[in-house]
């Protein structure tokens, strides 16, 4: 048997001055690291909102969720508000077997997470004429 690789794409960026970190491909223990690092390094930013850009994940599982969770837990410690972009049926589908689901905002895509953050009350650093 053959070695099976996955590749994982990690990115951050922001939207009107709201962070956002990307993971692109499969959520599993080889990306466990590098998407951790992003998280925390967005997070101890101590941003009023951040979007867990999850719209091009094909796998989602036990270390996709204790990423999430994790974050969550910093998110509260910072006061920071979280939502999750994904219309994905593998994240979905983890997410509500979980009951992750309840604990985090999840909308189908960033555009949607930043306007669910911004009717919630977070302030944008930029102002943007509308989210879309």
């Amino acid at each position: 048997m053959g070695d099976i690789t996955t590749t994982t794409t990690v990115s951050t960026g922001d939207r009107w001055g709201v962070p956002v970190v990307g993971l692109v491909g499969e959520v599993d223990m080889v990306c466990e690291v590098p998407a951790r690092a992003a998280l925390v390094e967005q997070l101890d930013r101590r941003p009023a909102g951040l979007v867990l850009d999850l719209t091009a994940v094909d796998f989602f599982g036990s270390t996709g969720i204790r990423l999430l969770v994790e974050a969550c837990g910093r998110a509260e410690r910072h006061g920071t508000a979280i939502a999750v972009a994904t219309s994905r049926r593998a994240v979905l589908r983890t997410l509500e077997m979980t009951l992750v689901d309840e604990l985090v905002d999840v909308h189908p895509t960033v555009p949607d997470a930043l306007e669910a953050l911004r009717a919630a009350g977070v302030p944008f650093p930029r102002q943007p004429a509308a989210c879309r």
